[in-house]
């Protein structure tokens, strides 16, 4: 089965829109689904937990792939959007909020993705 996605956005703004919000949704289904694993292997909750887990990680696998870019690309900042993510899945979910480093490390993190996904290059996208 091939997903057929239009890698062409109407503008530049409405696909750097698109763009987030689909590195977001990935990252709510990955941390999302891995929490709920945690929650049944370390917290001892029901396995239930573990298999809605499971549909959710694989609901993440999907989401990528309609993302406007060459593989290495979208993992890479993908990457980076995890990291700050998860800072704040803690603080919101753990209520651990984020020390002054966890906020200069995420603020680098996201320097390095913008410029790994959104820097301007001569190849389309696929």
């Amino acid at each position: 089965m091939k997903i057929n996605t239009d890698s062409s956005c109407m503008s530049r703004k409405k696909c750097f829109v698109y763009t987030i919000l689909l590195f977001i949704l990935a990252g709510i289904f990955e941390i999302g689904g891995g929490y709920l694993f945690w929650l049944w292997l370390r917290e001892g909750e029901d396995i239930t937990l573990a298999f809605i887990g499971t549909i959710i990680l694989f609901l993440y696998g999907v989401v990528p792939t309609f993302q406007p870019s060459y593989f290495h690309r979208i993992y890479a900042t993908y990457g980076g959007i995890f990291v700050v993510m998860s800072l704040l899945w803690g603080w919101i979910f753990d209520k651990i909020p984020p020390d002054a480093y966890d906020v200069i490390g995420a603020l680098v993190i996201l320097v390095g993705v913008s410029i790994i996904y959104y820097w301007p290059r001569k190849e389309n996208f696929r």
